[in-house]
C-alpha cells in the first residue's frame, strides 16, 4: 500500500546517552497507569479529534519530534504541521491507535524526585471516513518523553520509526470488541477502568449512530446511574451541615397526591437514600397513575425513582436551590465532571450523544429533556464518570464516618446482597472483596458502575443499545476485574 504522506503524529525520545534511565516499571504502578492514560487522552483529543487547544498545553515549548520518514520538527512545525496534514479534512482523517500491551515506562529522577518518564510501544495508524471502517495505513514504534510540570504531563520530545505496511502485518481492521458491538446491534461501547483508585482507561468503541465514529468524549444518557450522582451530592449536603439524613421531609414539600395520608411525614433522606419511602418505582407504572404508599416508610425494600424526585425537590425547597446548582458546587467542580448535565441544556453537543437503539438496531427517537430528574436521564462521557467513581472510591471528601455509612449494609435485600446509601452492596467475592454498584436502564440504555472498595479497582460501562447481554459477558468473563465472580452472581 502506497504510504500517506503526512506527518504521522507520535513520539519520543532524547539522545539515551543524556538521560538516567530507571529499570522498566511495573504495569501495576500507579505511574505506569498515569502515564497509560497520558498517552490514550493526549493522543486522542490532540490527534484524533483535533483538539488544538489541548495539544498547544501539552506540548512543551521545545518540543523535538523525529520520525523517519519526515524529519525532523521543532515545536511550531509539529503544530502547524498537524493543523495542515492531520486536522484539516475531518472526511478523511488520520487516526492513531495504541497498542496497550506494547507499552513500556521508564522513570526519570533528578536526586530522588521525579520530573519525567520515557514511555515506549507501538501505534497503529489509520484512515477514518464517515460510514465507513477504519483503514489501517501504517505501524510503527515510538519513544515518547514526557515531563512533569505542575502535575500536569507535557510532550518534550517523540520518535516514530520503525514504519511498516499494513501488508506486513496480520493486525485485525476491526477490534474484537467493535466486531461483538455490530454483531449484537449495539452501537457504541464507553469503557472506563479505575485501578488502586485511579482513572487508569477511557475507551470508547463504535459509533453514535451506526454511522459517525464515536469519539473519546461521546455523550451518553446514563438512566438510573444518576442516582448514584445524586446521593453522592446529598451526603455532600450532610457533610456540609445543610440537611440532616434523619429529618422529616415534610417540612419542605409534601407531594399533592400524599395530602390526605399522613405517611408522608415518616418519610427522610435516609429513607430515600436507601429506597425504604413505600413508593412504586414510577406512579405512571400503577394503575392509579398517582403517587401512593404501598407499605409503610421504613418497613422493608423497593427501588423507587419517586423516593429520589420526592427528596429533590424538598431539599430545593429548603435551600432554594435548583439541583443542578447545588451539583455543581459540591460534585461536580470538584471531582472535573465538566461535561456531566441534569438535562438538555445549552451546554449540551448534540453533535456526541450516542443515539439508542432496540434489539433488532432500530433507531430509538431520542427525547430531549429540560428539567432535572434525580433519578434518571443524566448526560454524561465514560470519562467523567470515572471520574466520579475514582473520587467515590477515595472517600469523596466526606468526614469518614459518613464516608462508612455510605458502604454499610443499611437492608438487606437477599444473602450476600445490601443497599446502602445510593449503592447496591455485594458481598462474597474472592480475597475479601465486595463490590458497590448500580445499573441503569432505559429503552436503548444499558450501564453499569462497580467498584471494589478493598483494592480500589472498579470500572464503568455504557451502552447505546438493548441487546447487550453477550457484551456483557464477553467483558466481565474476560477484560474486567472479578467480572467472572460477578457474572455468576447475575
Amino acid at each position: 500500500m502506497k504510504k500517506i504522506k503526512t506527518i504521522i503524529f507520535a513520539v519520543v525520545l532524547t539522545v539515551y546517552s543524556t538521560l538516567q534511565i530507571n529499570a522498566q516499571i511495573d504495569k501495576n504502578s500507579d505511574l505506569f497507569k498515569t502515564l497509560k492514560k497520558q498517552d490514550s487522552v493526549f493522543f486522542e483529543r490532540g490527534f484524533n479529534q483535533c483538539d488544538l487547544d489541548y495539544l498547544e498545553n501539552h506540548i512543551a515549548d521545545d518540543l523535538k519530534f523525529y520520525h523517519d520518514q519526515s524529519g525532523f520538527q521543532d515545536r511550531n512545525s509539529f503544530f502547524n504541521n498537524t493543523k495542515k496534514y492531520i486536522c484539516s479534512n475531518p472526511e478523511k482523517k488520520p487516526i492513531r491507535k495504541v497498542n496497550a500491551n506494547s507499552l513500556e515506562v521508564f522513570p526519570l529522577f533528578n536526586n530522588g524526585k521525579l520530573y519525567g518518564a520515557i514511555q515506549k510501544g507501538e501505534h497503529h495508524f489509520y484512515i477514518r471516513e464517515n460510514g465507513k471502517e477504519d483503514v489501517l495505513t501504517s505501524i510503527a514504534m515510538f519513544t515518547h518523553v514526557w515531563l512533569l510540570k505542575s502535575d500536569d504531563w507535557v510532550l518534550s520530545e517523540a520518535l516514530s520509526y520503525d514504519h511498516k505496511d499494513p501488508e506486513t502485518t496480520s493486525i485485525d481492521k476491526v477490534s474484537e470488541i467493535e466486531q461483538l458491538l455490530k454483531n449484537n446491534n449495539v452501537p457504541a461501547l464507553g469503557l472506563s477502568i479505575i485501578e488502586n483508585g485511579k482513572l487508569t482507561k477511557v475507551e470508547v468503541y463504535g459509533t453514535l449512530d451506526k454511522n459517525q465514529k464515536a469519539p473519546y468524549n461521546t455523550i451518553f444518557k446514563v438512566a438510573s446511574l444518576t442516582k448514584p450522582v445524586f446521593a453522592l451530592t446529598v451526603l455532600k449536603l450532610v457533610d456540609k451541615g445543610l440537611l440532616d439524613l434523619q429529618e422529616p421531609l415534610y417540612k419542605y414539600w409534601i407531594d399533592p397526591d400524599l395530602k390526605e395520608d399522613n405517611r408522608y411525614k415518616k418519610l427522610t433522606p435516609y429513607l430515600v437514600l436507601t429506597h425504604q419511602t413505600g413508593f412504586p418505582n414510577w406512579r405512571y407504572m400503577t394503575d392509579s397513575n398517582k403517587l401512593t404508599f404501598q407499605f409503610e416508610p421504613g418497613e422493608k425494600y423497593q427501588y423507587s425513582g419517586e423516593g429520589f424526585e420526592y427528596l429533590r425537590k424538598a431539599i430545593e425547597n429548603k435551600l432554594g436551590r435548583p439541583i443542578e446548582e447545588l451539583a455543581q458546587e459540591f460534585l461536580f467542580k470538584p471531582v472535573g465532571m465538566n461535561d456531566t448535565r441534569f438535562w438538555w441544556d445549552v451546554s449540551m453537543d448534540e453533535s456526541r450523544y450516542a443515539q439508542n437503539f432496540d434489539e433488532n438496531g432500530n433507531n430509538i427517537k431520542t427525547v430531549k429533556y429540560y428539567e432535572a430528574n434525580a433519578a434518571a436521564n443524566l448526560l454524561t462521557t465514560v470519562e467523567d464518570y470515572g471520574r466520579f467513581v475514582a473520587y467515590v472510591i477515595n472517600g469523596a471528601e466526606l468526614n469518614k464516618k459518613l464516608f462508612q455509612e455510605m458502604q454499610k449494609h443499611q437492608v438487606k435485600l437477599r444473602e450476600n446482597d445490601f443497599f446502602g446509601f445510593g449503592w447496591e452492596i455485594l458481598t462474597g467475592f474472592s480475597d475479601g472483596e465486595f463490590a458497590m454498584l448500580h445499573t441503569g436502564k432505559d429503552p436503548g440504555v444499558s450501564t453499569l458502575v462497580i467498584m471494589f472498595p478493598q483494592s480500589k479497582n472498579g470500572y464503568i460501562v455504557f451502552l447505546n443499545g438493548d441487546n447487550v447481554n453477550n457484551i456483557y459477558e464477553y467483558l466481565l468473563t474476560q477484560k474486567l476485574y472479578l467480572g467472572n465472580e460477578l457474572w455468576d452472581k447475575r
